[in-house]
Parts: structure tokens; C-alpha cells; sequence
């Protein structure tokens, strides 16, 4: 029988990976890979983590299974920080995943019981998982039109000329803040118009949020899905710790429901429990209490948002001082939008060829459609940067 299988196509930022760790050029810049990275490189415990780990081994008695939805405080801390008051919280259901994937393939699975004609509206362009999941379950995807790569900026006449074909049995996904892969975002102004859209067509709202706190901070990158949330009768949220909290490898997300009265929440709640139980049983529990023990003791979320600030404000100033050593190099203020994008990613809007001759000539290591890591930078590699874009004549 498995010499039927057909071999599954490649990775490609593991492939591009793989070719950088081989590169034996000391100039090389690594901007595929999609972790925060210090400016030695590293990708860093935070202080919170270490200590919230070392409270847990001390205290913890037992490494029996959670529920079917995970530790609920958790889940609470997770609801408290992404919506705060912006809902009636007895409309929630939620479960813990294995990462913010994991929360994201849920979803995909809730979708396709709730509905097998629905179809699930993702831009254009947007993180690669989404398209490979939803072609994984067969569930059909349209694509929106995003990102416009004359302006680096947002195409929403386009975008919502697009999402006018949506019909009530659809879903519309987007990204709660510092959109991957383009960095380039919506204004609370467009994200209303887009609620009222969704309202006006009755479709699902379902909001992707990895990057909280990673943009213009915690309290403003999660407005939108605020906003999304106090004005709509259904939405699912996925969300991730994996760049705010630094734990990649523990897998820690969230999936939550809102339903649209609080007397439908347990059904959803039994239909979340039930696809945990069918695809892993019991989620992971080490990251989940190590973000549960963070945000329910006060100096250690005092201690993880000063570091996370920390975090957002390098990125920052990486931005602005790749922006303005392009207009140095370039006499054009062409690269701004470096400076007005947020979160880890940028697109630059070029062909994959010049990203290719970036590779060859200069030993920059970006994913083919031009998205580029902003945390693979450092104020030394910035300058490299910034010559070989201008050399490559982008």
C-alpha cells in the first residue's frame, strides 16, 4: 500500500534554509526563516518564560492529561488579552491547540462540519499554510486581492470588489495584525468597512492573529479583532504564542468560537472538544502554563510586556533604518513603506528572479515572492541590505 504514496512537494523555506546554512559567504543574511532573532541571531528565552518555567517545575505535582480543551485558565488569560471587555464572554468557546496551526487546521475542520459547501476567502497574497491546509481538506479557497505591488501598500478598492462575491455559506479570513507576508495592513476605517460587508452578506468572519503585540503594541494590534468582535453575530479567532511569548517549539495556540447567542456556546464548545479528541486527544500543556502562569501574576506580565515592547521597537527601528539607507543609496523615498509596515514581515514587491539574483551575488536569503524577515536583520546586515536592493536595481 505505501508504494502509492506520491512524494509531497518541498518546503521551500526549509529548502531555502538549508541552502543558507551552506552558504560559506560571511556576509550572508538569513530574511526566510519566520522567527524573531535578536541582533546576535538568537532567538531568545524571555525573562517571563524562564522564570514562569522555573515557578511550574518547583510547583507543578502531576503531568496527567488536561481536558479536552486544555487548561481553561489559560484559555481565559488567552480571551482576556485578545478581546478584553469587547464581547459577553458567556458567547465563547475555546480550546487550546498545538500552535497557532493547530488552531488554524481546527477551524478549517469546524468549518468544514458546520457547512461542507463553505468556502473560505483568503488574500492575496497570504501565509502559505492556510492555502496548503484548506487544499489538504478539500475545502474550496478563493482569493482576494491584498496586497498591491506598485504602492507596497493595501489594494482594498480591490479587495473589497473581491469579497463582494461572498455569499452566507462563506468564510472570510483575515489577518488580525502585521499581515503575513506583506506587513502591509488595514486601518480600523477599512476593517469597518469590511465588517459592514460581512454582516451585509451573513458570511463568517474568522480572524488569524500571530503577531500581537509585534506591531504598534499589545493593546493596539489586537483593536481589529476588538472591533470585528463587538460587531459581528459569529467569528472564530486563531490565534498564536509563538512570536509573542517566544515558544515556538512548545506549540501553544488558541482556537475560539463566538457564537451568536450564549445558549449556542456549549454546542460549539462539544464540537471543539470532539475535533481536539479526534486529531490529538489532549492538547500540550507546558506553553499554555507557562502563558497562563505569565498573564495571571502581575509582575511577570509586567516583565513580558516590557520585554515584548523591547522586542517591537527593534524591529522598528530596523524598519526605519533599512527605509532611510534606501533613500540614502537611492535618492527615492520609493522604499518608505518599509517604515509604514508592521510586524516581522515585509514584501518588497519584486520578481522572484531578483530575489534569486539577490541570493546569488549577494547572499540574501529571502522566500521567492519577495517577503523578507525583518528580525534577520541587524544594524550591520541593514546596510548590506539596503546596496544589494539598490545594486539589483528593485
Amino acid at each position: 500500500m505505501l508504494t502509492n504514496l506520491k512524494e509531497q512537494p518541498k518546503d521551500k523555506i526549509l529548502g531555502l534554509m538549508a541552502m543558507y546554512r551552506e552558504d560559506p559567504r560571511q556576509t550572508k543574511v538569513d530574511l526566510g526563516v519566520g522567527v524573531y532573532k535578536n541582533a546576535e541571531g538568537v532567538t531568545p528565552v524571555m525573562r517571563a518564560v524562564k522564570t514562569a518555567e522555573r515557578k511550574i517545575v518547583e510547583e507543578q505535582i502531576t503531568k496527567a492529561y488536561t481536558g479536552l480543551a486544555g487548561d481553561p485558565v489559560y484559555s481565559e488569560a488567552m480571551i482576556d488579552m485578545l478581546l478584553a471587555q469587547s464581547v459577553d464572554k458567556a458567547r465563547l468557546a475555546a480550546v487550546a491547540t498545538p500552535g497557532g496551526t493547530g488552531a488554524i487546521r481546527q477551524a478549517f475542520e469546524l468549518i468544514k462540519t458546520a457547512n461542507p459547501k463553505a468556502r473560505v476567502f483568503v488574500s492575496d497574497p497570504t501565509w502559505p499554510n492556510h492555502v496548503s491546509i484548506l487544499n489538504h481538506l478539500g475545502i474550496e479557497m478563493v482569493k482576494y486581492r491584498y496586497f498591491d505591488a506598485e504602492t507596497r501598500g493595501v489594494n482594498f478598492d480591490g479587495m473589497m470588489e473581491d469579497l463582494a462575491e461572498v455569499t452566507g455559506d462563506d468564510v472570510v479570513l483575515l489577518h488580525g495584525c502585521c499581515h503575513n507576508p506583506t506587513g502591509a495592513n488595514l486601518n480600523l476605517t477599512q476593517w469597518q468597512s469590511v465588517i459592514d460587508l460581512i454582516n451585509d452578506k451573513a458570511c463568517l468572519p474568522m480572524i488569524d492573529i500571530a503577531y500581537q503585540g509585534f506591531g504598534d503594541g499589545l493593546e493596539e494590534d489586537a483593536a481589529a479583532t476588538r472591533l470585528v468582535a463587538s460587531s459581528v453575530p459569529e467569528l472564530l479567532i486563531a490565534a498564536s504564542c509563538s512570536k509573542n511569548f517566544g515558544i515556538y517549539r512548545e506549540r501553544t495556540g488558541l482556537l475560539i468560537a463566538m457564537s451568536e447567542k450564549a445558549e449556542n456556546t456549549a454546542i460549539a464548545q462539544g464540537n471543539l472538544n470532539h475535533l481536539n479528541r479526534q486529531n490529538f486527544s489532549f492538547p500540550p500543556d507546558h506553553g499554555a502554563r507557562v502563558v497562563a502562569t505569565i498573564l495571571t501574576d502581575d509582575t511577570l506580565k509586567a516583565d513580558w510586556m516590557a520585554e515584548l515592547e523591547e522586542t517591537r521597537l527593534g524591529m522598528l527601528a530596523l524598519r526605519e533604518q533599512l527605509a532611510s539607507e534606501l533613500q540614502r543609496l537611492s535618492g527615492s523615498d520609493r522604499f518608505g513603506f518599509l517604515a509604514q509596515h508592521r510586524g516581522m514581515f515585509s514584501q518588497l514587491g519584486t520578481t522572484p528572479d531578483m530575489v534569486e539574483k539577490l541570493r546569488v551575488d549577494n547572499a540574501i536569503y529571502m522566500v521567492g515572492d519577495s517577503r523578507m524577515n525583518i528580525a534577520g536583520l541587524n544594524k550591520n546586515s541593514v546596510p548590506i541590505l539596503a546596496q544589494a536592493i539598490v545594486d539589483a536595481g528593485i
